[in-house]
């Protein structure tokens, strides 16, 4: 007797089916993200005479940012002060994430809220809170005064880089926080376990087990800290000093004040390539997954 076995293949996903759901999203994105977008940054090649734009194809604006001082050491002080707030974000997200999943317990759910907390308000408002504690007559100033540091209030903690850096720390912490806590979730316990069991030492067992598992929710918290702080250019107009705008006050100021939309686009593009190349480099570990 003949025995015939079948074997059941899943049903294949009829192509109009797959176009009514694709397309929706993809015109969506299309419309309202990647043509506007392109539109603004073909102005990156333009000409601009006075405050009129002239399409006429140049590499004059991309010139101009490489032999002008000012704007190339705005560029430069944008990416060290973007990468000192990604260092000190991850460095005190770690231990907290490494808190909330294994040691917080009945308590996590609370403090995750309270980690959430802050970016339920006003992003202003926790800028000018900033200001309240560094200002002249601020919190901080007082604390110190009171304890016999200060014998008056000093202004040394508003208006610069540093207050610049601690504002910026604090408004994108929450957001090295969770990619790290949904990290550490996915973090197997048995593999801790039996690093234990063969006389792994716990700085051993973060170098060759935890952390390279973590690597992608690490990487994930720091692209977003770094994007955001590229792009921020309101937290240097309210507490930073001077002469320590980032990029993003230049880019503003070219769209609103100089009305120079080619070069406005020109920095912009300058940005928009340092973070696309972030993510080709950081999307090999998989950090795209834990955003």
């Amino acid at each position: 007797m003949d025995s015939t076995i079948t074997v059941q293949s899943k049903p294949a996903i009829k192509p109009a089916n797959f176009w009514v759901n694709f397309l929706p999203p993809c015109l969506w994105m299309l419309g309202f993200y990647f043509i506007p977008l392109a539109i603004l940054l073909s102005y990156a090649f333009m000409q601009h005479q006075y405050v009129e734009v002239i399409p006429r194809f140049t590499w004059e604006n991309f010139a101009q940012i490489v032999t002008n001082s000012g704007y190339r050491n705005t560029v430069i002080r944008t990416l060290y002060i973007a990468i000192a707030v990604t260092i000190i974000d991850t460095l005190l997200a770690f231990p907290v994430a490494y808190f909330l999943t294994k040691y917080a317990g009945k308590y996590k759910q609370l403090l995750t809220i309270l980690i959430l907390l802050p970016l339920w308000s006003s992003y202003l408002v926790r800028v000018f809170a900033w200001r309240i504690i560094l200002g002249y007559n601020g919190v901080l100033n007082s604390l110190l005064i009171s304890l016999g540091i200060l014998s008056q209030p000093s202004s040394l903690f508003l208006y610069n880089q540093f207050s610049m850096v601690v504002t910026l720390c604090y408004v994108w912490l929450p957001f090295t926080i969770l990619p790290l806590v949904t990290a550490f979730e996915r973090l197997p316990n048995n593999l801790l376990e039996a690093s234990a069991d063969l006389g792994g030492h716990p700085l051993y067992t973060f170098r060759r087990v935890t952390f390279p598992l973590v690597l992608p929710g690490f990487l994930a918290g720091s692209l977003s800290v770094f994007s955001l702080t590229m792009g921020d250019y309101i937290t240097p107009s309210l507490v930073g000093g001077a002469g320590d705008i980032l990029i993003g006050n230049i880019v503003a100021n070219q769209f609103g004040v100089a009305d120079n939309w080619p070069l406005g686009s020109a920095l912009a593009m300058v940005v928009l390539l340092l973070i696309f190349g972030l993510i080709a480099i950081i999307s090999r570990k998989g950090a795209l997954e834990n955003l």
